[in-house]
Protein backbone atom coordinates (compact mmCIF):
# COMPACT_ATOMS: atom_id res chain seq x y z
CA UNK A 1 0.00 0.00 0.00
CA UNK A 2 0.78 3.34 -0.58
CA UNK A 3 1.12 4.87 2.69
CA UNK A 4 0.71 2.00 4.94
CA UNK A 5 1.89 2.52 8.66
CA UNK A 6 3.81 -0.62 8.78
CA UNK A 7 5.94 -0.02 12.37
CA UNK A 8 7.00 -3.66 12.49
CA UNK A 9 8.03 -2.85 15.81
CA UNK A 10 9.94 -5.88 18.32
CA UNK A 11 11.88 -4.97 21.08
CA UNK A 12 14.99 -6.61 22.68
CA UNK A 13 15.39 -7.00 26.31
CA UNK A 14 17.63 -4.96 28.45
CA UNK A 15 20.36 -7.96 30.30
CA UNK A 16 19.50 -7.81 34.22
CA UNK A 17 20.91 -9.58 36.87
CA UNK A 18 18.70 -10.98 39.82
CA UNK A 19 21.17 -9.54 42.41
CA UNK A 20 20.35 -5.57 40.34
CA UNK A 21 17.12 -5.81 39.62
CA UNK A 22 14.01 -7.96 40.96
CA UNK A 23 13.11 -10.61 37.91
CA UNK A 24 9.92 -9.25 37.35
CA UNK A 25 10.54 -5.45 37.52
CA UNK A 26 8.76 -3.77 34.58
CA UNK A 27 10.66 -2.92 31.25
CA UNK A 28 10.33 0.46 30.06
CA UNK A 29 9.04 -0.97 26.99
CA UNK A 30 6.06 -2.61 28.40
CA UNK A 31 2.71 -0.99 27.78
CA UNK A 32 0.50 0.32 25.41
CA UNK A 33 1.38 3.24 23.24
CA UNK A 34 -0.08 5.81 20.49
CA UNK A 35 1.46 7.42 18.15
CA UNK A 36 0.94 11.47 18.20
CA UNK A 37 0.62 12.64 14.58
CA UNK A 38 1.22 16.30 15.75
CA UNK A 39 4.85 15.13 16.90
CA UNK A 40 5.60 13.48 13.73
CA UNK A 41 8.67 14.97 11.75
CA UNK A 42 8.16 15.55 7.75
CA UNK A 43 8.87 12.38 6.07
CA UNK A 44 11.53 12.25 3.41
CA UNK A 45 9.28 9.60 1.82
CA UNK A 46 8.83 10.59 -2.25
CA UNK A 47 6.07 9.56 -3.84
CA UNK A 48 5.88 9.74 -8.10
CA UNK A 49 3.06 9.63 -10.33
CA UNK A 50 2.80 10.27 -13.82
CA UNK A 51 -0.94 10.14 -15.69
CA UNK A 52 -0.68 11.07 -19.17
CA UNK A 53 -2.22 10.01 -22.40
CA UNK A 54 -4.62 7.80 -20.75
CA UNK A 55 -1.93 5.99 -18.51
CA UNK A 56 -0.90 5.52 -14.91
CA UNK A 57 2.60 5.23 -13.95
CA UNK A 58 3.74 5.21 -10.21
CA UNK A 59 7.54 4.21 -10.01
CA UNK A 60 7.67 4.79 -6.49
CA UNK A 61 5.56 1.91 -5.70
CA UNK A 62 6.83 -1.20 -5.40
CA UNK A 63 6.40 -3.12 -7.58
CA UNK A 64 5.82 -0.20 -9.80
CA UNK A 65 2.52 0.44 -11.25
CA UNK A 66 1.86 1.31 -15.27
CA UNK A 67 -1.81 0.58 -16.02
CA UNK A 68 -4.23 2.01 -18.16
CA UNK A 69 -6.50 4.77 -15.98
CA UNK A 70 -9.89 3.35 -17.16
CA UNK A 71 -11.47 2.29 -13.93
CA UNK A 72 -10.94 -1.08 -14.83
CA UNK A 73 -9.09 -3.85 -12.58
CA UNK A 74 -5.62 -4.49 -13.60
CA UNK A 75 -3.73 -7.32 -13.13
CA UNK A 76 -0.34 -6.85 -10.60
CA UNK A 77 2.32 -9.57 -10.26
CA UNK A 78 4.81 -9.06 -6.71
CA UNK A 79 2.59 -7.17 -4.51
CA UNK A 80 1.35 -9.60 -1.60
CA UNK A 81 -1.48 -7.71 -0.28
CA UNK A 82 -3.22 -7.25 -3.80
CA UNK A 83 -3.61 -8.56 -7.31
CA UNK A 84 -5.39 -6.00 -8.94
CA UNK A 85 -5.74 -2.12 -9.55
CA UNK A 86 -7.87 0.19 -10.90
CA UNK A 87 -7.30 3.91 -11.48
CA UNK A 88 -10.21 6.34 -12.43
CA UNK A 89 -10.16 10.12 -13.33
CA UNK A 90 -12.35 11.83 -11.02
CA UNK A 91 -11.54 15.37 -12.43
CA UNK A 92 -8.62 17.43 -14.16
CA UNK A 93 -6.96 17.57 -10.23
CA UNK A 94 -8.29 14.25 -8.91
CA UNK A 95 -7.67 10.71 -9.47
CA UNK A 96 -9.15 7.48 -7.37
CA UNK A 97 -7.21 4.13 -6.56
CA UNK A 98 -8.63 1.08 -5.84
CA UNK A 99 -6.58 -2.49 -4.98
CA UNK A 100 -8.20 -5.99 -4.77
CA UNK A 101 -7.02 -9.29 -3.56
CA UNK A 102 -9.11 -11.87 -5.05
CA UNK A 103 -11.96 -9.64 -6.15
CA UNK A 104 -12.02 -7.57 -2.82
CA UNK A 105 -11.39 -4.50 -2.41
CA UNK A 106 -8.24 -4.29 0.30
CA UNK A 107 -7.29 -0.66 -0.33
CA UNK A 108 -8.09 2.29 -1.96
CA UNK A 109 -6.12 5.76 -2.60
CA UNK A 110 -7.99 9.36 -3.36
CA UNK A 111 -5.15 12.26 -4.19
CA UNK A 112 -6.83 15.50 -4.71
CA UNK A 113 -4.22 18.12 -6.29
CA UNK A 114 -5.50 22.15 -5.39
CA UNK A 115 -5.94 24.75 -7.29
CA UNK A 116 -2.73 26.20 -7.25
CA UNK A 117 -0.81 22.82 -7.59
CA UNK A 118 1.47 23.16 -5.27
CA UNK A 119 -0.51 20.67 -2.37
CA UNK A 120 -2.44 17.84 -2.69
CA UNK A 121 -5.02 15.64 0.00
CA UNK A 122 -4.87 12.22 0.02
CA UNK A 123 -7.19 9.88 1.65
CA UNK A 124 -6.83 6.35 1.78
CA UNK A 125 -7.73 2.90 3.64
CA UNK A 126 -5.65 -0.03 3.41
CA UNK A 127 -6.69 -3.81 5.28
CA UNK A 128 -3.85 -5.95 4.40
CA UNK A 129 -4.42 -8.26 7.25
CA UNK A 130 -6.20 -11.38 8.61
CA UNK A 131 -8.28 -9.64 10.25
CA UNK A 132 -9.15 -7.72 7.43
CA UNK A 133 -9.77 -4.81 9.21
CA UNK A 134 -9.67 -1.79 7.60
CA UNK A 135 -7.15 1.16 8.45
CA UNK A 136 -7.43 4.88 7.18
CA UNK A 137 -5.61 8.33 6.88
CA UNK A 138 -5.50 11.28 5.62
CA UNK A 139 -2.53 13.69 4.48
CA UNK A 140 -1.14 16.96 2.96
CA UNK A 141 1.17 16.24 0.41
CA UNK A 142 3.37 18.86 -0.85
CA UNK A 143 4.94 18.98 -4.51
CA UNK A 144 8.44 18.09 -4.82
CA UNK A 145 8.68 18.31 -8.74
CA UNK A 146 6.36 19.50 -11.65
CA UNK A 147 5.00 16.78 -14.24
CA UNK A 148 5.81 16.70 -17.90
CA UNK A 149 3.48 19.91 -19.60
CA UNK A 150 -0.05 18.38 -20.58
CA UNK A 151 -0.25 15.64 -18.03
CA UNK A 152 -2.77 15.32 -15.44
CA UNK A 153 -2.15 17.40 -12.10
CA UNK A 154 -1.26 14.55 -9.68
CA UNK A 155 1.49 13.84 -12.02
CA UNK A 156 5.21 14.69 -10.83
CA UNK A 157 6.55 13.94 -6.86
CA UNK A 158 5.14 14.30 -3.80
CA UNK A 159 5.78 13.81 -0.24
CA UNK A 160 3.75 13.75 3.07
CA UNK A 161 4.02 17.27 4.57
CA UNK A 162 1.15 17.10 7.53
CA UNK A 163 -0.41 14.02 8.43
CA UNK A 164 -4.17 14.98 9.57
CA UNK A 165 -5.68 11.91 10.89
CA UNK A 166 -5.54 7.63 10.96
CA UNK A 167 -7.88 5.69 12.26
CA UNK A 168 -7.00 4.52 16.35
CA UNK A 169 -6.16 0.94 14.99
CA UNK A 170 -2.84 2.51 12.93
CA UNK A 171 -1.95 4.56 16.24
CA UNK A 172 -2.31 2.08 18.99
CA UNK A 173 0.53 -1.37 19.47
CA UNK A 174 1.14 -3.18 22.69
CA UNK A 175 4.44 -4.19 23.32
CA UNK A 176 5.71 -6.39 26.47
CA UNK A 177 8.99 -7.30 27.18
CA UNK A 178 9.00 -11.11 29.61
CA UNK A 179 12.67 -12.95 30.01
CA UNK A 180 14.22 -13.71 26.74
CA UNK A 181 10.67 -13.16 24.75
CA UNK A 182 9.30 -9.92 23.32
CA UNK A 183 5.67 -9.70 22.38
CA UNK A 184 4.20 -6.85 19.96
CA UNK A 185 0.15 -6.55 18.95
CA UNK A 186 -1.71 -3.54 16.97
CA UNK A 187 -5.62 -3.68 17.24
CA UNK A 188 -5.74 -5.66 13.48
CA UNK A 189 -4.49 -8.16 14.74
CA UNK A 190 -0.87 -8.53 13.40
CA UNK A 191 1.66 -9.51 16.20
CA UNK A 192 4.66 -11.43 17.11
CA UNK A 193 6.49 -12.79 20.24
CA UNK A 194 10.13 -13.57 19.59
CA UNK A 195 13.32 -14.37 21.05
CA UNK A 196 15.59 -11.48 21.57
CA UNK A 197 18.55 -13.20 20.16
CA UNK A 198 17.95 -12.55 16.69
CA UNK A 199 16.30 -15.30 15.50
CA UNK A 200 13.76 -14.26 12.32
CA UNK A 201 10.06 -14.23 13.46
CA UNK A 202 7.26 -14.33 10.90
CA UNK A 203 4.63 -11.80 11.91
CA UNK A 204 1.42 -12.83 12.75
CA UNK A 205 -1.90 -11.57 10.57
CA UNK A 206 0.46 -10.40 7.76
CA UNK A 207 -0.44 -11.17 4.27
CA UNK A 208 2.90 -10.14 3.25
CA UNK A 209 5.06 -12.95 4.61
CA UNK A 210 7.43 -10.33 6.44
CA UNK A 211 10.19 -11.34 9.31
CA UNK A 212 11.77 -9.34 11.93
CA UNK A 213 14.38 -9.68 14.07
CA UNK A 214 15.96 -7.56 16.59
CA UNK A 215 18.80 -6.44 18.47
CA UNK A 216 19.78 -4.29 21.63
CA UNK A 217 21.89 -0.98 20.94
CA UNK A 218 22.17 0.07 24.50
CA UNK A 219 19.47 0.27 27.78
CA UNK A 220 16.57 2.52 25.96
CA UNK A 221 17.66 1.81 22.05
CA UNK A 222 16.05 -1.28 20.21
CA UNK A 223 16.92 -2.08 16.98
CA UNK A 224 14.91 -4.23 14.35
CA UNK A 225 15.80 -4.96 10.80
CA UNK A 226 12.26 -6.37 8.68
CA UNK A 227 12.90 -8.46 5.88
CA UNK A 228 10.46 -9.66 3.09
CA UNK A 229 11.68 -12.67 0.56
CA UNK A 230 15.07 -12.63 2.25
CA UNK A 231 15.82 -9.17 1.92
CA UNK A 232 15.88 -6.49 4.36
CA UNK A 233 13.54 -3.79 3.51
CA UNK A 234 13.23 -1.84 6.87
CA UNK A 235 15.10 -1.08 9.89
CA UNK A 236 13.36 0.46 13.03
CA UNK A 237 14.79 2.10 16.07
CA UNK A 238 13.04 3.20 19.10
CA UNK A 239 13.98 5.02 22.09
CA UNK A 240 12.02 5.05 25.03
CA UNK A 241 13.08 8.66 26.98
CA UNK A 242 14.23 9.20 30.47
CA UNK A 243 11.06 9.40 31.93
CA UNK A 244 9.30 6.58 29.99
CA UNK A 245 6.69 8.38 29.07
CA UNK A 246 7.68 8.46 25.21
CA UNK A 247 8.86 6.53 21.94
CA UNK A 248 10.41 7.96 19.32
CA UNK A 249 9.95 5.69 16.31
CA UNK A 250 12.71 5.94 13.30
CA UNK A 251 12.43 4.20 10.23
CA UNK A 252 14.55 3.75 7.35
CA UNK A 253 13.60 2.14 4.40
CA UNK A 254 16.46 0.62 3.13
CA UNK A 255 15.42 -0.31 -0.04
CA UNK A 256 15.48 3.42 -1.16
CA UNK A 257 17.29 5.19 1.60
CA UNK A 258 13.91 7.07 2.98
CA UNK A 259 13.02 8.03 6.46
CA UNK A 260 10.25 8.68 8.77
CA UNK A 261 9.79 9.38 12.22
CA UNK A 262 7.16 9.25 14.92
CA UNK A 263 6.65 9.82 18.63
CA UNK A 264 4.07 7.78 20.64
CA UNK A 265 3.06 8.42 24.25
CA UNK A 266 2.46 5.28 26.99
CA UNK A 267 -1.26 4.92 27.50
Amino acid sequence: MHHLLALGLLISSISLTPSLTPARAQSPFDGTWRLDNSDAQPSTVHYDYLLQDGIYRCTTCDPSIEIRADGQDHKITGEPCYDTVSVKVVDERTTEETDKRNGKIVGTFRLAVAVDGKTATDEWTESCNAQGDVVSGQDIMSRVAEGPRGAHAISGSWKISKRLNRSENALVITLKLQADTFSFADPAGQGYTARLDGTETPIKGDLSGSVVSVKRIDERTIEETEKHDGKANQITRFVVSGDGKALTISQENTANATTRQFVAHKQ
